[in-house]
Parts: structure tokens; sequence; C-alpha cells
């Protein structure tokens, strides 16, 4: 990747993108590589350049068909879920839900996660297995338990019996419709909902009433007592903080949250067996495990280091996105500290970084203020319009 010189931005908040009719940008045709998007304070200009591949630069035209099909139920095979029933703009793009939910009210295996800011994330879903925009987008629309289409085929077929599609993806692309032409207009559109100009942003950038007394303790004890910082990287100096400012390392971390499960310890030593052992098929089979998912990052790096290891989120957005973990099992903010100030659950994976912390309940409190006011105004708004 690298930056494109011919992307203009203006640095004005902005979330009003995500919702249907509202796509900004500078250019009218889609010959243009020009795209203008209104960044929000906290989110440098190099950053979010550095992150548009070269092979799907932004236009307005790709980004506008991008965010029909996001909002289209007709992706899926009964013509009633879409990219948008589990992540919803009203809700940080995220659905409320402890884990998702698809066809035929099919419940899935994980929580979904937020898609803001998710073009910087270092892997897509939980354990990573998608390592772009594009080749995320892909895959639910033929899992059994989201879109349930029997093929990329039965998308595409559908889509190009649609006159308007037909023609919008011969203008963007210059084409027919094809699965990798839809996964790169979903992913252009996604590549616009970046959030930040939260009351944290406003505090490092020298407004210091921005921020509660009680946010600020919080702030304090996130980046020293709580160890918070640790995996939800806050760099003391602003400067480094302001290259990268997404609250999280992007690493992969067994905190013990699939550990609760009375059967992990035994499915962990499978996987470590068939890790061992991988001319015997047995990796293949564990994957099959109807647990097989509390393996997290495991089942993609077949490193026995990753047995339950699941993706560090940013916590932008964060009092928005509950309930809360891969498996939505922490309802509440306070729910999630008290877990995490009591190290997790202990597990023979368990991240070696994290232990106990004595926080009071009064501390406890002054975090969870604090990571309230890493919300963004934009994304407060369209909360509350539900």
């Amino acid at each position: 990747m690298k930056r494109n010189s011919s992307i203009k931005v203006v640095v004005i908040a902005v979330l009003a993108v995500a919702l249907p009719g509202l796509v900004r940008a500078a250019d009218s045709t889609s010959t243009s590589a020009s795209f203008e998007i209104k960044l929000p304070t906290g989110i440098p200009f190099d950053v979010w350049t550095y992150f548009i591949p070269n092979d799907n630069p932004m236009t307005s035209p790709k980004v506008e068909l991008g965010r029909k099909l996001f909002f289209d139920e007709l992706l899926s095979a009964d013509g009633r879920v879409s990219c948008a029933s589990c992540h919803d703009p009203q809700r940080a793009f995220t659905d409320g839900r402890k884990v998702a939910e698809g066809i035929g009210g099919r419940a899935g295996v994980r929580n979904s996660p937020t898609l803001l800011n998710a073009m910087f994330n270092g892997g897509q879903f939980w354990d990573g297995r998608a390592s772009t925009l594009e080749e995320q987008a892909k895959m639910p629309l033929t899992n059994p338990d989201e879109m349930g289409n029997a093929s990329h085929a039965d998308v595409v077929a559908r889509l190009a019996s649609k006159p308007d599609y037909a023609s919008a993806f011969q203008s963007v692309f210059g084409g027919p419709v094809t699965i990798d032409r839809v996964a790169k207009a979903i992913a252009a559109f996604e590549r616009t909902l970046v959030s930040a100009d939260s009351p944290v942003d406003r505090y490092i950038a020298g407004d210091l009433n921005a921020l509660s007394d009680s946010a600020r303790s919080g702030m304090t004890l996130f980046r020293t007592k709580a160890r918070c910082g640790v995996c939800h990287a806050f760099n003391q100096n602003f400067a480094a903080f302001a290259t990268f400012p997404f609250f999280t390392d992007m690493n992969y971390r067994n905190t013990g949250v699939a550990a609760r499960l009375n059967e992990f310890n035994g499915l962990a030593r499978q996987a470590m067996a068939a890790a061992r052992d991988e001319s015997s098929g047995a990796l293949t089979a564990l994957s099959k495990h109807e647990r097989a998912s509390e393996l997290g990052r495991f089942l993609v790096s077949g490193n026995t280091l990753d047995v339950g290891a699941f993706r560090t989120p940013s916590l932008r957005n964060v009092a928005l996105t509950a309930p809360y973990f891969h498996d939505g099992s922490a309802a509440t903010l306070e729910d999630v500290v008290k877990f995490y100030t009591k190290g997790g659950v202990e597990n023979p994976n368990r991240d070696w970084q994290l232990e106990p912390v004595a926080l009071t309940d009064a501390e406890e409190r002054e975090l969870v203020e604090f990571l309230k006011a890493l919300t963004s105004d934009d994304a407060r708004r369209l909360a509350e319009r539900r």
C-alpha cells in the first residue's frame, strides 16, 4: 500500500456517510480517482491514505455503489438480510445482540464487531481470518448462518439480473458484476466509516475542558494503575498517539473469556495435540467441533500460542457497542472492567501480560467514564435517533 496523492481530504467530523443517500465526495464520474472524505479530528491523513489499497482506489461512484450494496437485502438468499442487519449505523455498526443473527433467524457463534475504523484493523473478524475488507466482504455471503447463499455465483447472478446494478457495475468498473467487484465496492464504502472526534480527541488537541474530572481520572488510571494500555495502546506521548489513535495493539490475546466454557481446557488440549500432528487431519476435524469457534486465532494460525486468542478490539465508541467480548458475554462496560480487574480467567494459554489489578469501586467508575468519553459526536448523534 502507498499514499494515493490524488485523494483530497477535508478535516471535518463526519459519520453521515453511513446513512443511505448521504455519501459526500468530490468527484462525480467513475473515471476520476479523486475522492474527498471528511476525516474527523483524531484520524490523521497519512494513516487513512496508507490503508487504501492500490488495486481498489476510492471514487465517489464506487463508494455510492458499495453503500447501496451494504444496505441491500438482495445480497442474502432469502432477501431479508443485509450487511446493515448486523452492522447498524445507529448502533455504531454493531447489532446489540450477544451473537450475530442471520438468515432465518439463525444465531451465529460470535458477536458482531463494529465496522467503524475497521479499515485500520490488522485483520478482519475476531480471529483475523480475512486480511482485507475486500476478503471479509465475501465471506458472510456464503456463510449458512449469515446470508445463506449456496455460492458467490448465485449472488452475482441475482445482482446482474437487476438493470440498475448491471449498469452501475459497468460504469464504476468498466465491466459486468463479479464477486471481486462486489467486494471492492463494499470495501470502498466501509473505508468511509472513520470515527473519532470524541471528547478524548478534543482533550488531546488542547481543550482541557473536554473531559469531566472523573473521565480525566479514568484516563490516568487507564494509562497507569489499571494497565489497560498494555493491550489497548494509548501512548502517554500525545504526538505518538496521534499517529495510530485506535486504542488497540492489533494483537490477538487469550484473556480467559473462552476459558469460562467447562469444556474449553479439553478442547484446548485437543488443539495442541492436533497442531503437533499436522499429517493426521486432526486439525481439520477439530475445526468442525461445535465449539471450535472458541479456539479463536488458533484455527487460522495453527499456532498453539493462539488457542483461545481473539483480536484486541478498538475502544473507540465502545459505549455504543454492547454487549462485549467475542461471545457477547459481558452486558455492560462495568462488567468488562470487573472481568479484567480480576485478571480474566486463568487457563494455560492466558496472556502473560494479564494480571489482577486492585481498583476501588470509585476507580472502576472513573475508568468507565473515560471509556464513555471515547464516543465520537457523530456516532452518539446517530445512536440518539434510535
